[in-house]
């Protein structure tokens, strides 16, 4: 049988108080809307279709389509039933399950949705609604039921007191039968105190027609907990994050304060590595064994070896650090940057679009953007290359085996040739031939007196 995904994204959240739409705030790296559209897909549906409706170009343009989906546009917004109303161009000829999400619920489980799938097609049910019992159930629909079926869901606002006194709550999560859906949607009344279309009414609709509603109960409240407040924002992002340390943890990874650990979703960290207090390692970064992270490292989007050091408070952006090099502490490596094995790059070393050699060591002060680097190359302190003559970047290269010597500055194109040894404080405009010594200053002369002499001249 097909399965539909609806997602709801239309909302202003105004609780969030912020110029960027809510569901598009990151819980543990991503927009939580990554988090629904991606746990979806164990439905592997048919068609995916995202409403939209504040700041909708905005929501539209930062979502990657990835695979089938459609977005379309609620306005005025009227509610979840009339949100749903506006997916029936979209869906009017589909058949099968619906199911329903809301994109701001990002700890929803693969294993419910396929349970609350499988209790709908087996129960042959017209719709079927994820729940909840909660110890305190307020802001949220009430289940009402007639011994053990589903009879009703009530909103608070229009909930009596006995009613709100169950503990039961709708989570916005259902399946549908596609046939007849919208003709049923198209049914509800907005006699409620919020004069808005409420998706929940179709639970007594089809209650009236005789038709069968289901439930599936979830056993850990945190996977419908929405978001609707920065508070709520930190406090789903917080177990997200400790599932995440818990999960490398239990595969052979030390964290020692995992209160401190900020470790992304999608990382990927090797066993025996150890992660220092106060680490963050973001988006799509894998660390492979044996590594040591220590504190006040920022990895993003990186590839980190196996048996890789990396010291204190470095910052690793869309670089690669292959097998035994040592990073920092205070090392800089932006994007393109690719330490080969066994390379040293040390404190204050600042790399940009640059490869760096087996082998190779930059031990500190130094600045190293678009240049290629051979392997067993020695970086003096105070060296840069300068590599933007204020039109386009111009690439550096050094050799095999090179010695640059502290204070140089490799004015870009340049080569610097096989064994070349460049004196400290050298400028390099020409290439260097490979074994040769570049030099660039003149006769030291020494004036001796000079300094009584200034200081004399100064009395007088």
């Amino acid at each position: 049988m097909d399965v539909h995904v609806v997602i709801l994204a239309a909302g202003k959240g105004t609780r969030m108080k912020s110029a960027l739409p809510k569901v598009l705030h990151r819980v543990a790296g991503r927009p939580m809307i990554d988090h629904v559209r991606a746990v979806a897909q164990v439905l592997r549906p048919r068609s995916t279709t995202v409403v939209i409706g504040h700041q909708a170009e905005v929501l539209e343009s930062a979502m990657p389509r990835h695979g089938d989906i459609t977005f379309v546009v609620q306005e005025p917004q009227l509610g979840t039933a009339h949100a749903l109303l506006t997916t029936e161009p979209v869906l009017r000829d589909a058949t099968g399950v619906l199911v329903l999400l809301s994109g701001d619920v990002p700890l929803l489980s693969g294993d419910t949705l396929k349970r609350l799938v499988e209790r709908h097609v087996s129960r042959a049910a017209a719709a079927t609604v994820v729940t909840a019992v909660v110890d305190d159930p307020s802001s949220y629909g009430r289940i009402v039921r007639v011994g053990e079926q589903i009879a009703r869901i009530v909103e608070e606002r229009d909930a009596t007191s006995a009613e709100r006194e169950i503990r039961e709550i709708n989570s916005g999560i259902y399946a549908f039968a596609l046939a007849g859906l919208f003709d049923a949607v198209r049914s509800i009344a907005s006699e409620n105190a919020q004069k808005e279309y409420y998706l929940p009414d179709l639970v007594a609709i089809n209650r009236r027609r005789g038709l069968v509603v289901e439930t599936v109960t979830v056993s850990n409240p945190d996977e419908i907990r929405g978001i609707n407040s920065r508070v709520e924002l930190a406090a789903v992002s917080r177990i997200v994050r400790d599932k995440k340390t818990a999960e490398l943890m239990t595969s052979g990874v030390t964290i020692e304060d995992p209160a401190t650990a900020y470790i992304d979703r999608d990382v990927t960290i090797g066993a025996d590595t150890i992660v220092h207090p106060c680490v963050s390692l973001e988006g799509n970064t894998t660390i492979g064994t044996g590594c040591e992270i220590h504190s006040g490292a920022r990895i993003v989007d990186s590839q980190i070896g196996d048996r890789v050091t990396v010291f204190n408070h470095c910052v690793i952006t869309s670089a690669k650090v292959a097998d035994d090099a040592r990073v920092g502490p205070f090392a800089h490596l932006r994007a393109g940057a690719d330490v080969r094995a066994h390379a040293k790059v040390g404190n204050f070393v600042e790399l940009k679009k640059t490869v760096f050699g087996a082998g190779s060591k930059a031990g500190h002060l130094a600045y190293l953007g678009d240049a290629t680097i051979g392997e067993n190359v020695n970086i003096g302190a105070g060296t840069i290359t300068c590599n933007y003559d204020g039109v386009k970047k111009n690439e550096t290269v050094i050799e095999d085996g090179a010695f640059i010597g502290s204070d140089t500055q490799l004015i870009a194109p340049v080569t610097v040739g096989k064994g070349a040894y460049v004196g400290s404080g050298t400028t390099i405009r020409q290439n260097v031939p490979a074994g040769a010594l570049a030099v660039s200053a003149g006769r030291q002369r020494n004036f001796e007196g000079w300094v009584e002499d200034r200081k004399k001249k100064q009395r007088d």
